[in-house]
């Protein structure tokens, strides 16, 4: 394998303006980059070395997405949160989807300079139009419990059997009218990608 083929690619971006209180001051923007590929390890059992090379091709696929998805979003200082996750079609298996654990992750910290928490990831075997809930929370500090969100994608002949869905998502805040306490933005000092 010299190359993934990508069969779509979707860009989407919610606005959320309330939930059910008052209009807030700055909507919450998130937004999702997936990429539709197809699985080459299908029908067989894929060694270690194979998946690694799958890595490094997944992770130069990350490196043209990020860019359009933070684009999407008002540009790298409008970042706060972000996660990725995978979609594997029923003829492959639970690993295949986990190499975007390290291919998707360090595409996004590359580019969003600030990041130093480690990127929260979903994955699963599952049938097209399957919705893949992709989890979010704050690129400094995984604590800061006002930026846990959650992302979906979903693509109703996506991915096929033999195929895999790659997704990374972001926001621009915390969630709309959040209101439980914890770890605040301001209040984060370590610098551990914690706290």
């Amino acid at each position: 394998m010299n190359s993934i083929e990508i069969r779509k690619q979707i860009l989407s971006v919610e606005k959320t303006f309330h939930e059910g209180g008052a209009v807030a001051a700055q909507p919450l923007k998130m937004g999702v980059i997936a990429n539709v590929v197809k699985n080459h390890f299908v029908g067989r059992y894929a060694s270690e070395e194979e998946l690694q090379v799958f890595v490094k091709l997944a992770r130069d696929m990350a490196n043209d997405m990020v860019p359009l998805l933070v684009e999407a979003l008002g540009g790298v200082d409008a970042i706060e949160a972000y996660g990725k996750g995978a979609l594997v079609g029923v003829n492959g298996e639970l690993e295949h989807g986990a190499i975007w654990h390290e291919g998707g992750g360090w595409a996004m910290r590359a580019v969003l300079k600030k990041a130093k928490s480690i990127v929260p990831a979903n994955k699963f075997v599952g049938s097209a139009g399957s919705r893949l809930h992709v989890p979010l929370h704050h690129i400094e500090a995984c604590y800061v419990r006002s930026h846990f969100n959650t992302a979906e994608v979903s693509i109703s002949d996506s991915p096929r059997p033999n195929e895999i869905l790659f997704a990374l998502a972001m926001s621009t805040g915390p969630r709309i009218h959040e209101r439980l306490g914890g770890l605040r933005v301001d209040q984060i000092s370590v610098g551990d990608g914690q706290r």
